[in-house]
This record gives C-alpha cells, structure tokens and sequence, in this order.
C-alpha cells in the first residue's frame, strides 16, 4: 500500500431552513491558510449563480488532476509546454428520488507547445495522465478527454 494523504476542509453555512423555497444556500469552504471558496447550490436548485456550487468545483477538480498529471509528464519527458487551458463540461441527471449522479465529464484541454514538431506525444500523453489522475480513479462516471 502507497503513501496516505489527508485533507481537511471546512463547510460552514448558518441560516434556518424554515422552508425550502426560503432558506439560503450560501455557504464557505475553508481550509488554513487558504482563500475561502464562496459556494452555493446550483442555480437549478434555488443557488446563487455568483457563488461555486459542488457540480462545478467537481468538474473542475478533475480538469485541475488532469492538468497537473499531464504538465508533470510533460517535463519529466522533456516536452516544452507553454500554455494549456481546458473548458471542461458536465452532464448531471437527476433522479426521480430528487437525488441524481454524474453521467460523465469531458475534459478539452488546449496545449502549447515550445516545439510543435513533438505534438504527435500528446495523445499519449493525455493518456498517461488520465490513468494517473487521483481524481479520475475515484469517481464512479466516465471521464474522457478530447485535446484540441
């Protein structure tokens, strides 16, 4: 067994869930030392659409593992990258209970090159770093990638 890693967050919201239709969503997440996140629920669920809510910071989170895995290999093969940027996208259906569940992420990512001889090692690549993604490994939906 590897190494254990351990992240602690806060969650803190106040209010008082009188209703549904009245209560507020907006809510913090904090950990030390770090900028709080302003996070609501979705603006389909009655959320402030200014603040991040679960779904995006989800979807996010896996665009951020790939990126990092990816720039990691990147270097450690010598590949020159400068610049990368991804507009990940979503799809989330609901339930008839209320509840619902991730039918997939899509990862678009965008990739520079000092040298764009090498880009035929990208595929690969993205490959490596999508079955190394910490993220990607844990979640129980598909996630794909599909570089420009």
């Amino acid at each position: 067994m590897g190494r254990s890693h351990h992240y602690e967050v806060m969650v803190s919201w106040s209010g008082e869930t009188r209703s549904y239709r009245s209560y507020e969503r907006a809510h913090e997440v904090t950990a030390a030392g770090k900028a709080p996140i302003a996070g609501s629920s979705d603006p389909a669920f009655r959320g402030d659409p200014a603040r991040w809510n679960p779904e995006e910071l989800l979807v996010a989170s896996l665009a951020q593992c790939h990126m990092l895995w990816f720039l990691h290999l990147c270097a450690a093969d010598g590949v020159v990258v400068t610049g990368y940027s991804d507009a990940p996208t979503g799809v989330m259906v609901e339930a008839a209970d209320g509840g619902g569940a991730f039918e997939e992420v899509v990862l678009h990512p965008r990739v520079t090159l000092e040298d764009p001889s090498r880009a035929g090692l990208l595929p690969g690549l993205h490959e490596r770093a999508h079955k190394l993604c910490y993220i990607a490994r844990s979640v129980n939906f598909p996630v794909r990638h599909e570089p420009a």
